[in-house]
């Protein structure tokens, strides 16, 4: 599946009034961005909140990132994409996420994210009507989940990366499978201000321990983790400044291998950011 070069990741796409969400959809298909991404949270009807984007849309795809296996079972899912499938064409990517040990316990489950992860693609691909491989995705982050997410699903949508960490998992995929990492950006030149916008959401992440252990593989220390994150973490992870260093980071990631990159307007409150999404119309597609 053809995502395009970049993408539009949106809580705001998720939660908001249903109206809203709709006009916004269709305005950012005109705009001609190649796929909207939500994200799973906590569950809920993702399935349902997919539909609602790629009806209000007429060519752009959407993308869930991501839904935990754990919270949605994947006889439902499969049925779910299938149903999408026959009435929108194949627009709709699935992300899967394997999450952390809490959520397997919750389910009441061991955690053992590899097999854990298999097994949940083997149903997928034993339902009467199976998820294909290239309209599904995985939330890989350490490199044995990569490769698995090389060899069973479309590629990678890795979180809170910087573009080095994109060479490396580009390295681990080879050539063909889809790389889309998800990249944050604050729309903001005044340093002060758009790393207090971006630590206050990086912060949250930092204290989840597998998303922890992936900053550190990339280089940072415990120091860089403290408070919400250290300047240069900050800087690393999250792009801030106008839509020229906006789209510098976005470039990077490319000529690291990405093949699409979905970004994220934080900073902008609680209202739907249409207007930095307008100010980044622009950027290569």
């Amino acid at each position: 599946m053809d995502l395009g070069r970049t993408g539009i990741w949106s809580i705001e796409l998720r939660m908001a009034e249903p109206g809203e969400i709709q006009d916004a959809a269709s305005e950012l298909d005109a705009m001609g961005w190649g796929t909207l991404w939500i994200p799973g949270l906590g569950g809920g009807d993702i399935l349902g909140d997919s539909e609602r984007l790629l009806k209000a849309t007429s060519s752009l795809k959407v993308a869930v990132g991501v839904l935990s296996i754990w919270r949605h079972a994947a006889a439902e899912m499969a049925a779910g994409h299938a149903k999408l499938r026959e009435r929108y064409g194949s627009r709709l990517m699935l992300g899967l996420g394997v999450s952390d040990p809490a959520a397997a316990r919750e389910a009441g489950r061991e955690y053992r994210p590899l097999s854990d992860m298999g097994g949940y693609l083997d149903e997928l691909d034993g339902a009467p009507a199976p998820v294909p491989g290239d309209e599904r995705l995985m939330a890989a982050l350490g490199p044995k989940m990569v490769r698995l997410a090389g060899e069973r699903t479309a590629g990678a949508h890795p979180f809170l990366v910087a573009p080095e960490y994109t060479a490396k998992s580009r390295a681990l995929l080879g050539q063909g499978p889809l790389l889309a990492p998800y990249q944050a950006v604050v729309l903001e030149r005044d340093p002060t201000t758009a790393r207090a916008a971006a630590r206050e959401f990086v912060g949250m992440f930092l204290s989840m321990d597998h998303y922890a252990r992936n900053v550190l593989r990339q280089g940072f220390s415990e120091e860089d983790l403290a408070g919400g994150g250290s300047d240069r973490l900050i800087d690393s992870l999250v792009a801030w400044g106008d839509a020229e260093a906006i789209g510098n980071r976005v470039r990077d990631h490319h000529e690291a291998g990405a093949d699409h990159v979905s970004l994220h307007v934080l900073g902008a409150g609680a209202s739907m950011p249409l207007p930095q999404w307008r100010e980044l119309a622009d950027l290569d597609r």
